[in-house]
């Protein structure tokens, strides 16, 4: 048995994963994430911004205290779209190194491929599916075992935050030009899957996990029960209008919303809602597990760093 670690710094969450690899098996230890909107900045001055900087910082000194605590033996931390764009990502590379983390930026393809080896573990994604990975600077669409074949769109929640922020509660013209943006840049994207039928469409990350909290009214998060739950498209629908009508006080008391997200969430089921209506699809699988699983499956096969 050894104790691996896996990070994920993302452009607005960073997440850790700790797990003892039995045989071919993962058993889950520990859970930690913090968002931190890391990226929040990034459209309007092309770097991280100071306060989020030094914010993730403190998140990755909490990580390696948490890795040493547990005895973790190999870990991998992986930046995505965020540390891929940003003109300070050497400097947050090299204080991170400093807190005894070192970080791989990984390109879209490997994001995809290793985000659908977490799905295999957590729904046992296979041929047919198509899964949908909205992050906070861009969104994956994979297709096929080991991400044969899949797209990224250099399009997040918080991304569209950025280009086009919304009021507290949005406008209405608001949150059609966020529906139309979204639409539109999911409709070029995924050009290459043509009029191609998916058997469904599964859903990991933040927004997706969110929803399906939403709909179980989970009040503490339990990620058995969010792996393999569904949603239908019109309860895609519904939750995207019921959230599009509420100020962030009020999306925040909702039971299943994660102090952060409030107000990204709305973005977030915009951009659901348009690959649903995309491809056609009477509604979608939540995965908890993706990226993260992905990057501590990878530990064994391609090295990790010792801890």
């Amino acid at each position: 048995m050894t104790r691996l670690a896996a990070i994920d710094i993302g452009t607005n969450t960073l997440r850790m994963l700790v797990a003892d690899r039995v045989g071919k098996r993962f058993r889950p230890v520990a859970r930690h994430r913090a968002i931190v909107g890391l990226g929040r900045r990034l459209r309007e001055t092309g770097s991280i911004g100071e306060g989020e900087f030094s914010a993730a910082l403190v998140v990755l000194r909490r990580f390696r205290r948490e890795m040493d605590l547990q005895d973790v033996a190999e870990y991998r931390a992986c930046g995505t779209a965020c540390l891929r764009e940003a003109s300070n990502r050497e400097t947050f590379l090299a204080a991170a190194a400093d807190l005894g983390v070192d970080v791989d930026v990984i390109g879209p393809a490997e994001e995809a491929w290793r985000t659908w080896e977490g799905i295999r573990t957590g729904i046992a994604g296979r041929p047919g599916d198509l899964a949908m990975d909205i992050g906070g600077g861009s969104t994956e669409f994979i297709c096929g075992p080991g991400g044969g074949e899949s797209v990224s769109i250099p399009t997040g929640v918080v991304v569209v935050s950025t280009l086009l922020p919304l009021s507290d509660p949005p406008e209405a013209w608001e949150i059609r030009a966020v529906s139309y943006y979204a639409a539109r840049r999911i409709g070029d994207g995924t050009r290459v899957f043509g009029r191609r039928r998916f058997r469904r469409l599964v859903g990991t990350a933040g927004t997706f996990t969110t929803l399906a909290a939403l709909e179980k009214r989970m009040r503490r998060y339990d990620p058995a029960r969010i792996n393999g739950a569904t949603l239908s498209a019109a309860a895609v629908r519904r939750w995207a209008e019921r959230l599009c009508g509420m100020t962030d006080a009020q999306r925040l008391r909702l039971p299943g919303m994660e102090k952060g997200r409030e107000r990204y969430i709305v973005p977030g089921v915009l951009m659901a809602r348009a690959a649903v209506d995309r491809f056609g699809v009477k509604g979608l699988t939540v995965s908890d597990a993706g990226l993260l699983e992905g990057i501590l499956a990878g530990i064994g096969k391609n090295g990790g760093r010792s801890a």
